[in-house]
């Protein structure tokens, strides 16, 4: 595997794992705001995260390369309305994208087809994500 596709892989390992804790600070919130469907949403959507995490951690053992775990951010987001994880869900899934795309593009100059083949699940999970992110936020400014 190229050393560039390796490294973005790795890194996007951690910010993976950043957008489970993130979205744990969203469940967080939610629960201390008695909302309990909310947090239970952002609860599953963490587990998510950190499911992506591991499946590209194993995408590179399998293909021998050494993975490389570095510290997790401490999510930054101050939370002060009931609509704010919301936002910041939607905004942060549409960071995550372009993440993924620059993975992608990657290993496309590379012509690194395996793993072109491997994140084209990551390319609809977030259309999936990124439309999961704005329907939540499109019911609460209908009914919120």
């Amino acid at each position: 595997m190229d050393k560039k596709v390796a490294k973005l892989l790795n890194e996007q390992i951690n910010k993976e794992m950043y957008s489970s804790y993130l979205y744990f600070q969203f469940a967080n919130y939610y629960h201390e705001e008695g909302l309990d469907g909310f947090y239970n949403w952002y609860y599953v959507q963490a587990k998510e995260e950190m499911d992506h995490a591991l499946l590209m951690m194993q995408y590179l053992q399998n293909n021998n390369v050494a993975v490389t775990l570095e510290a997790i951010a401490k999510p930054d987001k101050t939370l002060e309305a009931l609509v704010d994880p919301l936002k910041e869900g939607q905004t942060h899934e549409r960071y995550v994208t372009g993440l993924i795309h620059t993975i992608y593009e990657a290993a496309y100059e590379e012509k690194d087809f395996r793993t072109m083949k491997f994140l084209d699940w990551f390319v609809e999970e977030q259309g999936e994500e990124e439309k999961n992110a704005s329907d939540m936020l499109a019911r609460f400014e209908l009914f919120g």
